[in-house]
């Protein structure tokens, strides 16, 4: 005899409803990551650790180096487009396109247009937002560009990146043909 399922669970009140402008709100972090600005739409405390979704403006040049996670990435352009590469293998997501990158695979993205792109990055668990805080730099803005690191501050920004990278679930990898 097959098994009924569990009801749903009844509705936790001590959970608001979020509501995020990433424009207009004042109290939303937006973090300068090289070169990047992501603004933190939702964080895990939001989602009792469900997810995070991040708002992402990258400019001509920019995206994360090479890298690799233990949970689901999912990244939906807005404007713009990236160049996604993924297990080795190169694709261009354009505005309108939604591509999910699986835990543990090996990826990286860059704006390789001349013009700022725009995505939202949903991140599965979440955590991923209290790595971009600790590593990243506060800015003003939604668009605002962090400022430019010196050889010792990007040095620093690097190490600490490295450092911390295994507490939330993530390895930088060397870019391709290097070692």
């Amino acid at each position: 005899m097959p098994s009924q399922p569990a009801p749903v669970p009844p509705d936790d009140l001590s959970r608001q409803l979020t509501v995020a402008r990433p424009d207009r709100d004042q109290g939303l972090p937006h973090i300068g990551l090289a070169g990047d600005t992501y603004t933190i739409l939702v964080t895990g405390e939001d989602t009792a650790g469900k997810y995070t979704l991040i708002d992402m403006h990258v400019p001509p040049g920019g995206g994360p180096p090479p890298h690799r996670h233990d949970f689901e990435e999912m990244f939906t352009v807005l404007d713009g487009e990236v160049r996604v590469t993924f297990r080795g293998e190169t694709l261009v997501a354009r505005a309108g396109q939604t591509i999910n990158v699986p835990a543990n695979a090996p990826h990286a993205f860059t704006n390789a247009a001349d013009r700022p792109s725009r995505l939202l990055c949903m991140c599965a668990p979440s955590g991923q937002e209290e790595f971009f805080t600790l590593v990243g730099q506060p800015v003003a803005t939604r668009t605002q560009a962090p400022p430019p690191l010196g050889a010792d501050a990007q040095a620093a920004f690097i190490a600490t990146a490295k450092a911390l990278a295994p507490q939330y679930k993530t390895e930088l990898l060397p870019p391709p043909g290097a070692g």
